[in-house]
């Protein structure tokens, strides 16, 4: 079994580890974070926090890297392909910058969060509201808190929900919740999704079982004779080989 240890990236943790050189399967135990260099071909790759002292299964393909939590995909990145690379993941870090609202200016996942695009103009102007509201630290722990409401509801909701509490000069992370949820209740349907729209499974069709009583007085009157195994007789009057 191959062992991780998970390391502390500028505060924040990014976690690392190195699959089997045959192999691009391997088990990992994560530790508690410490600042190892351990890496996954030289790679590093984060994963959610909760993770740490859990075994959890790698999966390095072509152009992808997979972790498992049983057969539950828990973390998918890019891979890397020049060593010494990272990558990490804000939402995996959300737990730790709770404790340590400190360590968010500054952290690489943040980083990587605004180049992908997951961290738009409206996160960086509702926390800029939040910190000159309520000061640094307990203005940074509103936007992870509203960070967290990511993993549970649209993202459009979410930025509306911003967007609404910004304008109302109300920063926190209540506010954004429920204004998310008044956004995300507008939002109709697919109407391919309707369950009166769509096909009933296979199971939930009636059935064609006729009973056969039913079915024998349909029938119309069978005048044939009855079998009869008679002709077989015959073959009680053979008599063995060499006694004729």
């Amino acid at each position: 079994m191959l062992r991780w240890r998970t390391s502390s990236r500028r505060s924040v943790g990014a976690t690392s580890g190195s699959p089997p050189r045959t192999s691009s399967r391997s088990s990992s135990t994560l530790s508690e974070y410490q600042r190892a260099r351990d890496a996954v071909r030289q790679c590093h790759y984060s994963v959610p926090a909760r993770f740490i002292g859990q075994t959890v299964r790698v999966l390095l393909r072509g152009n992808e890297l997979l972790v498992f939590e049983k057969r539950k995909i828990a973390a998918r990145h890019p891979r890397l392909t020049r060593c010494g690379e990272f990558r990490d993941e804000l939402d995996h870090y959300l737990e730790i910058l709770l404790a340590k609202p400190g360590a968010m200016a500054g952290s690489t996942a943040l980083v990587t969060a605004r180049e992908n695009g997951s961290f738009t103009e409206v996160h960086e102007a509702f926390w800029a509201a939040a910190r000159a509201a309520h000061g640094d630290a307990a203005g940074t722990r509103a936007l992870i808190e509203v960070l967290l409401l990511h993993r549970r509801m649209p993202a459009a909701a979410v930025q509306q929900g911003m967007a609404a509490a910004s304008r109302a000069g109300a920063a926190t992370a209540d506010v954004v919740a429920v204004e998310a949820r008044k956004a995300a209740a507008l939002v109709p349907e697919p109407a391919g999704d309707s369950d009166e729209e769509a096909e009933p499974p296979p199971w939930a069709e009636p059935s064609g079982v006729v009973s056969l009583t039913a079915r024998r007085a349909q029938l119309p009157e069978d005048k044939r004779p009855l079998p009869t195994v008679s002709h077989y007789d015959q073959l009680l009057k053979r008599q063995p080989k060499g006694t004729a």
